[in-house]
């Protein structure tokens, strides 16, 4: 078996507590525990070029080729070994997820079943995990059927059905029958395993393909949609409601820029986005547990100020810190735990919060509606908003060196004001409304004009600038101004022939606290696709969405960021806002369903 660098070449399994990344060859080769944001005991993915540990790989010792697919409409992944001889065997990787007594059922568990399909398979497993950032190698303590993998505090068990010397010692051997694999807690495993995993699989197939049943689908594009439904519910946490922007950690936005963020935490924003992007498609859920969450978050601040990002369990430490023992994607250093974001000030949580809270008030198929309760919990954060709309912070591409008043966050402030009069209004709570639509309307008109920039003939990224900026693009998107407007239109020209490079938009065009951007991103991309659609220009648009749809990596997924000009994928994976975007243009750019006749 040869080891090839780290790719985003990956497919994700979950169930909304814990995940992992499986490579094109079958290797785990991340897995944080015992949730989505714990330790990776599992880490090869960031150990540089020549990992020798921190993986669970199951391999020919011969060259081999792979395929690997999702089951269909669900979190399943099988991959399929097969040598030049014509020896193959599959593995089937997943986490349980579905219904148990009334209840979401979603153990930190990962289940490998591994089968032969055809001649003599002669298999080596290599179970390696790492603890501790990779600065702890476990210690192997084996059982009768089952290997606890220990190093100081922390352990993990493996119960398998397989001879555990085998595997203990890396022994090659012949895969004569189905075999077993189960990454639990370390404690007994209380039933027989190969008749639990087959329940598990089944049970979770069936959990998956009824969630998908239930979205509301378009026309157009429907593989996407349900992929990226199906993985923006895995970045989420059930239990607190948190939603994470990514799995991974420090996986860099472009080879050896140190653009390396740890992203397994909640932005308000980024969950905004993701519960817009379920709501389209009637996965409505997911936005009750964020509201719930930010609940618990505004109890913690016992005030209107919010930081833009929280853990999933909102009071642990963010404090940012690096990794020394992990080399870093293919060697880019450094990998960071914690995010220092936390300690900025971002003004568009405040509208973020107000505009996921909003559907709880308009949205009929819900069977608990926003009350006055809720708006009462809503107004202060919008007070708190109409205050600093003006001011300067971080933006919503946190830049760690400067400060700017900038026209994405001030706008947000704007919906968090606009949000509350129409709720108000539905409320039959008139003077309140008629306050909040006077204060929305005089801070619209002062961010319009300042961010209009005649000689730019564009929106700019902060008030009184002449820096371009993609983020203007959603102006149209939160009703700030309409897409008609002639101002809106010439600003999507000019981004287009400023910030569009090979099909693939770029944030920004000036140098940042890292130097200039060299690789697009990618919710940029797609919020340009929006953009043209609005104006009018809806063929360009679908030809750009269809050429960003063939970045995807062989599973259907993306990462953060693209490099125009070699098409690969960069950043931390998978990225919601990517996720997002994809599900946001295919239910506008799609046709109807009219057409299926």
């Amino acid at each position: 078996m040869t080891t090839n660098p780290p790719s985003l070449d990956i497919a994700v399994i979950g169930n909304s507590n814990i995940a992992a990344l499986v490579d094109r060859s079958g290797s785990i080769v991340w897995a944080c525990w015992p949730r989505i944001d714990g330790d990776p005991v599992f880490c090869s993915l960031l150990a540089g070029n020549a990992p020798d540990s921190g993986f669970f790989s199951i391999a020919f010792d011969e060259e081999a080729v792979t395929t690997q697919a999702y089951l269909r409409n669900t979190a399943i992944v099988r991959t399929v070994v097969t040598t030049a001889a014509g020896a193959s065997f599959a593995i089937t990787d997943f986490a349980p997820r579905f219904r148990l007594h009334g209840r979401t059922y979603r153990p930190s568990m990962i289940v490998r079943r591994v089968e032969p399909l055809a001649g003599l398979c002669r298999i080596r497993i290599r179970v390696r995990p790492r603890m501790a950032y990779g600065m702890e190698k476990a210690q192997a303590i084996l059982g009768s059927n089952h290997i606890r993998f220990v190093a100081d505090d922390a352990a993990i068990r493996l119960t398998t059905d397989a001879p555990v010397n085998y595997i203990a010692t890396e022994s090659a051997f012949v895969l004569s029958r189905p075999l077993t694999f189960i990454l639990h807690p370390d404690e007994s495993f209380a039933d027989i395993v190969t008749r639990s995993a087959r329940e598990f699989e089944d049970n979770t197939r069936e959990y998956w393909q009824d969630w998908v049943r239930n979205l509301n689908l378009p026309f157009e594009w429907q593989d996407a949609v349900i992929r990226s439904a199906i993985t923006l519910q895995l970045c989420s946490f059930h239990e607190t409601g948190g939603i994470v922007a990514a799995l991974t950690t420090s996986i860099p936005e472009e080879p050896g820029s140190e653009r390396n963020w740890d992203y397994r935490y909640c932005w308000i924003r980024d969950a905004f986005f993701t519960v817009h992007a379920l709501n389209r498609v009637g996965a409505t859920r997911t936005m009750e547990r964020f509201i719930d969450y930010v609940t618990n978050v505004i109890a913690q601040e016992q005030g209107p100020a919010l930081k833009p990002v929280y853990a999933i369990l909102p009071e642990t430490s963010l404090d940012e810190r690096t990794a020394p023992a992990l080399a870093g994607y293919r060697g880019y250093g450094p990998v960071r735990v914690g995010n220092a974001a936390v300690n900025q000030i971002q003004h568009d949580v405040y509208g973020s919060v107000v505009l996921a809270a909003s559907q709880m008030f308009f949205d009929e198929r819900l069977p608990s509606k926003g009350d006055v309760a809720l708006f009462h919990l809503l107004e202060p954060l919008g007070m708190h908003a109409l205050s600093v709309a003006l001011t300067p912070d971080a933006g919503i591409w946190e830049y760690r060196g400067r400060t700017r008043i900038h026209t994405h966050s001030a706008a947000m402030c704007w919906v968090a004001c606009d949000r509350l009069s129409r709720i108000a209004g539905l409320l039959g709570l008139t003077e309140r409304a008629e306050q909040w639509r006077t204060s929305a309307d005089g801070l619209r008109n002062t961010i319009l004009a300042r961010a209009w920039n005649e000689a730019q003939q564009c929106f700019t990224g902060s008030l009184d600038t002449d820096e371009i900026d993609a983020s203007v693009l959603l102006l149209h998107e939160f009703g700030i101004v309409a897409p008609n407007d002639r101002r809106f239109i010439a600003t999507v020209e000019t981004i287009g022939r400023r910030l569009l490079r090979g099909g693939h938009v770029f944030r920004y065009e000036a140098p940042d606290d890292f130097g200039a951007p060299a690789v697009s991103f990618t919710i940029c991309t797609l919020w340009y696709i929006d953009a043209l659609a609005a104006i009018g220009r809806r063929d360009e648009a679908r030809l750009l969405f269809e050429e960003l749809l063939a970045r995807r990596n062989h599973v259907g997924l993306l990462s953060e960021d693209i490099d125009p000009e070699t098409g690969e994928l960069w950043g931390n994976f998978p990225q919601t806002y990517s996720m997002v975007g994809i599900i946001v243009a295919a239910m506008r750019l799609s046709k109807g369903w009219e057409n299926a006749r």
